[in-house]
């Protein structure tokens, strides 16, 4: 069985898809882009300020769901420009605590809004 999550702190889906799934004791999110939920707005500045609210985002999911950013066990990030690895590092280990989850991050072409990255989780119930 699955349980769709939704929530408005973080950003509403705009398509064909939940802002997070709840299936066999596992959350799974949809990618979070920065986007002030309040808003509708993508949020300005460089990088490190959206970072800031893709993380704050996916908490925001993570938390509606009934878990805890401590009980995600993957995340995957892209990215717009891999330079930009080491400033999206020091917002995430904001976020997360030892020991930190397993995570894939990729250099894309292009993420929505042309927005400088996209992450997206999955966690324990």
């Amino acid at each position: 069985m699955k349980t769709e999550i939704s929530t408005k702190n973080a950003p509403a889906a705009i398509g064909p898809y939940s802002q997070a799934i709840e299936a066999n004791g596992m959350v799974y999110t949809s990618g979070m882009i920065p986007i002030d939920p309040q808003t509708g707005e993508l949020v300005t500045g460089g990088v490190e300020q959206q970072a800031e609210q893709v993380f704050s985002n996916l908490r925001a999911l993570i938390e509606a769901s009934g878990s805890s950013m401590d009980k995600v066990v993957k995340t995957v990030v892209f990215i717009k420009n891999m330079d930009d690895f080491g400033k999206i590092n020091a917002i995430y280990e904001k976020y997360f605590t030892e020991p930190y989850p397993a995570r894939s991050c990729v250099e894309v072409a292009r993420l929505p809004k042309d927005v400088a990255l996209e992450a997206e989780a999955v966690a324990l119930k």
